[in-house]
Formats: C-alpha cells, sequence, structure tokens
C-alpha cells in the first residue's frame, strides 16, 4: 500500500465507536511506552466516556489515528486523544485531523481551543505550534503538572 494510493478519509463518530476506542488503546500504548510510571497521573484525565465529538482517520478503511474533543467551558473546545499510528506519521495526518476538529468545533459554535500535551510529545508540540496554538499557562488539573505544557487557539 502506498501512500499515493491510499485513500485518507476523517470521519465524525463519538466515544462509543469501536475503531475510536481501538486507536484511543493504541494512544495509550504509546504514551505508556513514552512516559513510564508518570503517564498513571494522566490517565484520570483521559476518559473518553460519552464523547459526542470524535473523529476517526481511515486509510483504505482500516483506522489509522483518531483526535476528539470536548465542551471547556461556553465558547471554547478542549481537544483531546490525537493520536496517528507511528507508520503513518510524516504525512501531514495529525494537522488534517486537527484541522477537522476545529472545523467541526467552528460549526457547532466554538471559537476558541485548549488542549495539553506533554513534555515528551515534541512532535505533537511542534504540530500545535505550526497550527497556531500558542503555550498557556497550564489550565484545570494540569495546573502543577511538570510534564504537561498547555497551549490555546482562537478559531477561525
Amino acid at each position: 500500500m502506498t501512500e499515493t494510493s491510499q485513500t485518507i478519509e476523517f470521519i465524525r463518530t463519538t466515544s462509543a465507536d469501536a475503531d475510536f476506542r481501538k486507536m484511543v488503546n493504541a494512544l495509550d500504548d504509546d504514551l505508556n511506552q513514552r512516559n513510564g510510571d508518570i503517564q498513571r497521573q494522566y490517565d484520570q484525565y483521559n476518559k473518553i466516556d460519552k464523547i459526542k465529538y470524535a473523529m476517526v482517520i481511515y486509510a483504505d478503511g482500516i483506522p489509522v489515528g483518531c483526535g476528539c474533543f470536548k465542551p471547556f467551558d461556553h465558547e471554547t473546545i478542549e481537544v483531546k486523544r490525537m493520536f496517528v499510528k507511528p507508520e503513518l506519521r510524516g504525512r501531514q495526518l495529525a494537522a488534517r485531523l486537527l484541522q477537522e476538529l476545529e472545523t467541526w468545533a467552528l460549526e457547532e459554535g466554538f471559537t476558541g481551543a485548549v488542549l495539553e500535551t506533554g513534555v515528551r510529545q515534541v512532535e505533537a508540540q511542534r504540530l500545535y505550534s505550526i497550527a497556531g496554538y500558542s503555550k498557556t499557562e497550564n489550565y484545570g488539573q494540569y495546573i502543577g503538572m511538570e510534564d504537561s505544557l498547555c497551549y490555546r487557539k482562537q478559531l477561525k
């Protein structure tokens, strides 16, 4: 399967979707490998029950990535659970996924976005910076967590 022959689709769904849950499990495995024991303190903030705005990336009908958002406040979403399988990274899929999630949020009436990533997720930090996110003070449950980096963006 070559990159040029792949059909890539971004499908809107909910957290009840089996493929979304499969990709979240792959994300959790990736984070546990990167972060080790420290990841356990973040697991409590990564629950995906009842997420209304979830998305799965498919390559030739096979799930290869995911992302979602939930309301942070009346105007702002929190982007969560962004993941692309390692073998498909470098193809701009995460950037396209983020753009799709932002478009969906705008359609739902939201005007801003926040998100959190880890200090070891260098690729994610680069993605968010290129996509127009600015580092901000750690918010909510991430206040005082040294391994967390928080970002903010005004959606257009």
